[in-house]
């Protein structure tokens, strides 16, 4: 029996996912971070607004609770701080600190040349489509959720 096209294609996802993974490790280990740190500094770095760790790891389509130990980490790092939320006594607001955004800044500077790269001979409109492709899988699978995690985008 065959597994389909679509189960080659989440099998193919998770060794993507892996291989960024170890990439992004190995492009930002030198200033401290790891992928999932990177990703936890980035989301607060992208905000439009200072968020609590809640709506970061939602936005993220991760667990809260890796969220704070992540961001605990990063707290600890001196990269972000938490600030008093005036909408909820408990739920702190992430804030990057001077020194994480410059991180956070060398972290991009190196992304950015890392994906031409990687994107090189690679027609736009089959990254496009890639892209809408993934999402869309993405949002039916939020669908199914019992209680649906907001997505960016």
């Amino acid at each position: 029996m065959s597994s389909g096209p679509i189960t080659e294609l989440i099998l193919e996802s998770f060794r993507l996912n892996g291989c960024l993974l170890a990439a992004g490790d190995a492009l930002v280990k030198d200033l401290g971070l790891t992928s999932a740190r990177w990703q936890v500094l980035g989301a607060a770095a992208l905000a439009p607004a200072p968020a609590p760790v809640a709506h970061l790891a939602r936005d993220m389509g991760l667990s809260r609770q890796n969220v704070q130990r992540i961001a605990n980490e990063l707290e600890a790092a001196g990269l972000l701080t938490f600030a008093p939320n005036p909408n909820h006594q408990r739920a702190k607001l992430v804030l990057l600190t001077e020194y994480g955004r410059a991180v956070y800044a060398k972290a991009a500077a190196r992304q950015a040349p890392w994906a031409a790269t990687l994107s090189k001979g690679v027609p736009d409109d089959a990254i496009e489509g890639a892209t809408s492709l993934l999402r869309n899988l993405r949002r039916r699978l939020e669908a199914q959720q019992p209680t649906p995690r907001r997505s960016p985008a």
